[in-house]
């Protein structure tokens, strides 16, 4: 990312800056590995019967859900409690999807099978004992766990490589925990002698390097439309994988009540899975729903270690609001395309929150909100302007410019805290904008890939140039870029908090606050709060600079400022 033309849509969506190339694509491409994973999840959860909902006609008349306990129970008779996945692998058979997770027993390994076709139903559900590595001269040369860092330029990403030669030869793995990835499937493997190539064909992405001559390291090249220099060492302490716990993180038993609930956005015919927690005590309580920011998003807005939504809707919940939060469609446990999403579609999908809310005791019909972050800021106030069932609003970094003003801006902060120099960075700026322009401009695709060739002749090379060029014809894109948030805003009349951070470089507080407040004065709005945290990036965290590269390394989740004012104004709103 160090010239913002080689970013992906990712890079260029607001919170999602920190996807960067890595594997910007896999949380898209992995739905079949997340469909398996949460299967995986239900069995130890003993969920037969939500299970036995995903299958097949042919599935569903064969294994009923007591003889899918029967198979689990007689699995954990032999290899003793499950514990975890210990990898994953993804291949297509004729038009089936089939993932296998190897899981992590107390005594063994065994091999969950799943097997999906297109649309995530499944056909099959297979177990059986994970191959024993096969028992040549040098086994364990490369085998084990490696973990490293990706240099991404304005930050780095933590990557983990899972190699074990097994009966059917060498296999591997990649985990990206900072980006909640795990099990990341290698399609190809080439060895010969210290050198080793990875294929991953859903990322389209190779990664290839070369081993010390000590075996402890691995020196290489993560390749995905640009070059990303990694460097890995063998771990012998399995403890150095486990996830980050972050302080802010909430330890359970939480003292409220949570549910695992889905509800149908009937618009797109796409189901949601959430997360509904409600407090103690009498209600009905007021309640808010939480947007997510841009890409494809969890429903906790997991990002490199940090768990912005939980944390926000823990602190919500202990003091008397109920939350709920969602999977985006296609992500998780959520059924849809995420792919072909715009902004307007995800709104269809808040408001499908909103008819879910309104039918659960525990909620005050009169005092729902919506409460989005980044992208989903923008989102909030285009339910608000039309959903009068929309009591209150907070826009946390939401942006009051069009997206292509955005991404200019936020191009030329962070090149700067790249260590890029000014006059280049406003150059690039500048050089985006134009491609931004076109994008604008020309609604043909075809007509649009032309002018962007020859724009870009030369500035990068093809297989980057392809990548982008599919990125700005996404609906994504061309509907953000192309959308004015001050329209909704203007037709807003429930109140808002509008809050920012100073040091946001993704979407600069005084480029989009004053812009926010104008729009609602204008339209008559007088019950609004804006607020410029000092020194807060653009999650809130107390930063240095602001940079995408400071979101890991910083511990504070959220800035307990920022909770305690979230939390106190909708207190103060839906008290009236």
């Amino acid at each position: 990312m160090e010239d913002s033309m080689y970013s992906t849509k990712s890079v260029w969506s607001l919170v999602a800056v920190v996807a960067v190339a890595l594997f910007a694509v896999s949380l898209q491409a992995e739905d079949f590995q997340l469909h398996a994973q949460a299967i995986v999840a239900d069995l130890a959860a003993r969920n037969f019967d939500k299970i036995a909902a995903q299958f097949d006609a042919t599935m569903a008349a064969s294994v009923p859900p007591a003889k899918l306990a029967t198979a689990w129970d007689s699995v954990v008779a032999s290899a003793g409690p499950y514990k975890s996945i210990a990898g994953m692998r993804q291949q297509e058979q004729q038009t089936y999807q089939v993932v296998v997770a190897t899981c992590q027993f107390e005594r063994a390994r065994w091999d969950v099978r799943v097997v999906m076709d297109s649309k995530g139903k499944v056909a099959g559900l297979f177990m059986a004992p994970t191959p024993v590595a096969r028992g040549n001269a040098n086994p364990s040369e490369i085998d084990g766990d490696w973990l490293g860092t990706v240099d991404l330029g304005p930050m780095k990403l933590r990557m983990v490589l899972h190699l074990l030669t097994s009966e059917s030869g060498l296999q591997a793995t990649m985990d990206s925990p900072d980006q909640n990835a795990n099990g990341i499937p290698v399609d190809q493997i080439i060895r010969s002698g210290d050198n080793l190539k990875l294929v991953m064909k859903n990322l389209k992405a190779e990664l290839e390097g070369k081993f010390s001559a000590d075996r402890t390291t691995f020196t290489g090249t993560l390749n995905q439309g640009a070059n990303f220099p990694v460097v890995l060492k063998r771990i012998n302490d399995k403890t150095e994988l486990a996830p980050r716990r972050r302080p802010q993180d909430p330890v359970k038993p939480y003292p409220y009540r949570e549910e695992e609930v889905r509800y149908k956005n009937p618009s797109a015919g796409n189901d949601l899975a959430a997360t509904f927690t409600i407090p103690m005590g009498q209600g009905p309580f007021p309640a808010v729903i939480l947007l997510t920011g841009s890409g494809p998003q969890d429903r906790d807005e997991s990002l490199l270690g940090h768990k912005p939504f939980l944390v926000l809707s823990d602190y919500l919940t202990r003091r008397g609001i109920a939350v709920l939060r969602a999977d985006d469609r296609g992500v998780g446990k959520s059924t849809g395309d995420f792919n072909t999403a715009t902004s307007a579609d995800f709104a269809t999908d808040a408001e499908a929150g909103i008819a879910f809310l309104k039918t659960r005791p525990e909620v005050d019909r009169k005092k729902i909100g919506l409460v989005g972050h980044s992208e989903g800021g923008i989102i909030a106030p285009m339910v608000a302007a039309r959903n009068r069932d929309v009591a209150f609003i907070v826009l946390m970094a939401g942006s009051g410019v069009r997206g292509d003003q955005i991404m200019v801006a936020q191009s030329q902060l962070i090149s700067e805290s790249s260590g890029l120099g000014h006059e280049q960075a406003e150059k690039n700026a500048a050089k985006e904008g134009e491609i931004l322009a076109l994008v604008v401009q020309e609604k043909d695709n075809a007509v649009l890939e032309k002018k962007v060739r020859e724009k870009l002749a030369g500035a990068m090379p093809e297989a980057a140039l392809g990548a982008e060029i599919q990125k700005l014809n996404s609906p994504w894109l061309r509907y953000f870029i192309s959308y004015d948030p001050a329209m909704s805003l203007r037709k807003v009349r429930c109140p808002v908090l509008a809050l920012n951070g100073s040091k946001d470089m993704q979407v600069p507080s005084r480029q989009n606050l004053p812009t926010i407040r104008k729009a609602l004065e204008e339209g008559g709005n007088k019950n609004i709060e804006v607020i410029e945290f000092p020194g807060l990036n653009h999650l809130f965290q107390t930063a240095n600079t602001g940079a995408p590269s400071e979101y890991a390394q910083i511990d504070e989740t959220i800035a307990p400022v920022v909770l305690d004012k979230i939390a106190a104004w909708i207190r103060k709103v839906t008290s009236r």
